[in-house]
């Protein structure tokens, strides 16, 4: 049980290493169409896809890291952002990475 609290506190410290959380992502889109669909704006370095362990679906949400913060500028200028006809819901990931706040203080 200890175990499963650590993994989970892994999982939520990582992903605020990621720019963007995106919802209502399509039940038939892989992380490998995401990762295709977002690689028009920039590098992407990561895309994760989570998956519900009793259907086999992905529970329709991901998070998206970037190689550069222009990358994530180019997101943000297109207004929507339309997969397989479905509109992505974005929101930006706000907080800072702790090798940015060090480098800040210092």
């Amino acid at each position: 049980m200890a175990a499963a609290r650590g993994v989970r506190a892994v999982g939520r410290r990582s992903r605020k290493l990621f720019d963007f959380f995106v919802a209502e992502v399509p039940w038939t889109v892989s992380s490998k169409e995401l990762k295709e669909y977002f690689s028009q704006f920039g590098s992407v370095q990561r895309c994760q896809l989570p998956f519900d362990k009793d259907t086999g679906f992905h529970k329709r949400y991901c998070w998206i890291k970037f190689s550069t913060p222009e990358d994530v500028q180019n997101v943000l200028q297109k207004d929507s952002h339309i997969l397989e006809g479905a509109k992505l819901v974005l929101k930006q990931q706000l907080q800072r990475r702790r090798s940015q706040r060090k480098t800040q203080s210092e």
